[in-house]
């Protein structure tokens, strides 16, 4: 997870309105309507944002892009975001990936969810690795399925090898 913050060498409160900078870095971040290549705070707030990678303790972000988030809480709404490592995510929109020891997921479409716990309704995920899993989620590959897959793709390679082996041997 993210390490703290040094406080002495950043501010305690940026705001961002309408702008578009390279890094910031503070003890809170609010954006709204601007874009960052970098975030790194304790607590990063984004409305109509971009982001091309977060790294906070708490996020929140609302209609938002964001390419990475690496945080311990992360409440995500109507956003699209391309991957997601946190213990405690919230989230609706799309996102690319989401690993997590808990995640809650309303009305998301996911390519790949894994997680202890995962929560939900109306999810679409194509790949689900949870532990637990409560709620309306639809997938197209999950744990067992993925396992199956595994065993059934590694044995179909074992068998290709061992045919041309024998077909190809020299004498």
């Amino acid at each position: 997870m993210p390490e703290p913050l040094e406080s002495a060498s950043q501010p305690e409160s940026v705001a961002l309105a309408h702008v578009d900078v390279e890094s910031v870095s503070a003890e809170t971040v609010r954006m709204h309507q601007s874009s960052a290549e970098t975030v790194s705070s304790d607590t990063a707030e984004m409305t109509v944002s971009t982001a091309g990678m977060v790294k906070a303790r708490n996020l929140s972000a609302q209609r938002s892009m964001i390419g990475g988030v690496e945080a311990e809480s992360a409440e995500i709404a109507q956003s699209v975001v391309g991957g997601v490592r946190a213990a405690l995510v919230n989230a609706q929109g799309s996102i690319g990936a989401v690993a997590g020891e808990t995640v809650t997921l309303e009305g998301a479409r996911v390519g790949v969810t894994a997680a202890n716990e995962v929560r939900g309704g109306k999810v679409e995920s194509v790949v689900l690795l949870a532990g637990r899993v409560e709620g309306e989620v639809h997938t197209v590959v999950d744990t067992r399925g993925a396992v199956i897959a595994g065993l059934v793709g590694g044995l179909f390679a074992g068998l290709i090898l061992l045919v041309g082996r024998i077909a190809f041997r020299r004498d």
